[in-house]
């Protein structure tokens, strides 16, 4: 069973690459983020006449995340319990924005999380995704007390660097968000209560990235960052057998600046 995520930076833009992408990966179920669009205004069709189902949660043509499943979408779930709200503008309530959504699969509860950005440090953005963090953490920690045997897949981008191995100039990320200190003991709390990254086993770094800004020629200089991650619960990170980070896609036409990144997982019935 393969599962994957992807940030696609705007599915209407990028749903091409991903449809082509999904015919040839041999992937059962596809966390996507970013999908920049409503619900209404999501392409599943193309999804469906491939053989999988969809979930998707977007409000506008900012955020947006969905799941595209092969093997049963089951129990979908808009944002984990805790899930901190936010609002750029002083007369506008606060909610929780289009960044989590979880559903189960074949026994797997996938989670496709577009982690906020952060901004800068100390804007209201970057304290605001350290709280979006704990509380993920928080909630997480709650789904294994209650069922140690949880298969979970937490799978997105993470908007964080956790090494400086993961990135290609700690010079140049110099007081940025993505390497901050606070930023990866964060990351770090959500390993430190099981959720294992069990992509980097199989991709090695250093130099082995997953995002590649569009300017400056970043992609060809190999000038990127690894900020794109499964975390798996005990019970799932045990079931993995491999795993890549799906470079070839960042490049030719009208490309994502992410690139897909996949886990192979053995069927537990072979177990």
């Amino acid at each position: 069973m393969r599962l994957a995520t992807w940030n696609v930076n705007s599915i209407r833009t990028r749903l091409p690459r991903v449809i082509d992408w999904l015919s040839r990966a041999d992937v059962d179920v596809l966390a996507m983020q970013e999908t920049k669009c409503s619900d209404g205004q999501f392409p599943a069709l193309p999804f469906f006449e491939l053989g999988y189902e969809v979930a998707h949660v977007g409000f506008n043509q900012w955020n947006g995340v969905a799941i595209a499943s092969r093997v049963g979408l089951d129990d979908v779930q808009i944002g984990f319990e805790g899930q901190p709200s936010w609002s750029s503008k002083p007369e506008v309530a606060a909610g929780a924005e289009a960044r989590a959504l979880g559903a189960t699969c074949a026994g797997i509860r996938m989670w496709s999380l577009y982690v906020p950005n952060g901004r800068a440090v100390g804007d209201p953005h970057y304290s605001y995704k350290l709280e979006w963090l704990a509380a993920l953490r928080d909630t997480a920690s709650g789904w294994l007390s209650a069922d140690p045997g949880a298969q979970i897949a937490l799978a997105g981008d993470w908007n964080i660097a956790p090494t400086d191995d993961d990135v290609w100039s700690t010079e140049f990320y110099a007081g940025a968000t993505h390497v901050s200190e606070p930023e990866r003991r964060a990351f770090g709390a959500i390993v430190e209560a099981q959720f294992a990254d069990v992509v980097r086993p199989f991709t090695p770094g250093p130099g082995v990235y997953t995002y590649w800004d569009y300017t400056q020629l970043r992609f060809p200089k190999r000038q990127g960052m690894r900020i794109d991650f499964i975390l798996a619960s005990p019970a799932l990170a045990a079931r993995v057998t491999g795993a890549q980070i799906v470079r070839e896609e960042r490049k030719g036409k009208a490309p994502s600046d992410h690139a897909p990144v996949f886990v192979d997982v053995t069927d537990p019935r072979q177990g």
